[in-house]
């Protein structure tokens, strides 16, 4: 997937091979099983081009880390006790890109939960993106990437 991710277009089994091969001796016929057994999990989808399949992502790796990170979360029987937990490990950095994403979250609201967490009507609702919007950058996709 990490390969798939990196293209940021459509590929080839012949262009993921070349690349992987660069680092290490690979049969074509392993990349093409990897990538159908993707496509089949549903990871990827496919379309025909010539003789070939081109292979893309069905979701970003943002969205496939974030499914990840959810379905570890809901497996914890104190889901805020694990949240400390999981704070206290992060890096100086983390932390800050975790306040960043904070912000970016606040700018589109999740669902109709998130209104009771806003502030009172100051009158500059208009000027709220409507809570189905998607924060810059996120493609998204049909539902959450299967887990491992």
């Amino acid at each position: 997937m990490t390969r798939v991710w990196q293209w940021n277009r459509p590929v080839t089994v012949r262009e993921v091979l070349l690349d992987l091969q660069s680092e290490r001796d690979i049969a074509y016929t392993t990349v093409m099983t990897v990538l159908d057994k993707l496509f089949r999990k549903g990871w990827l989808r496919r379309e025909q081009a010539g003789r070939a399949y081109r292979y893309e992502p069905v979701s970003s790796r943002e969205a496939y880390t974030a499914a990840l990170m959810n379905d570890a979360w809901a497996t914890s029987d104190n889901p805020a006790a694990a949240l400390v937990h999981f704070f206290g490990l992060m890096s100086p950095e983390q932390r800050e890109a975790l306040r960043d994403a904070l912000r970016v979250a606040a700018l589109f609201p999740a669902g109709p939960d998130s209104a009771a967490d806003s502030p009172p009507d100051s009158g500059a609702d208009s000027a709220r993106p409507a809570a189905s919007a998607a924060p810059p950058g996120e493609t998204g996709g049909p539902g959450a990437p299967p887990t491992r």
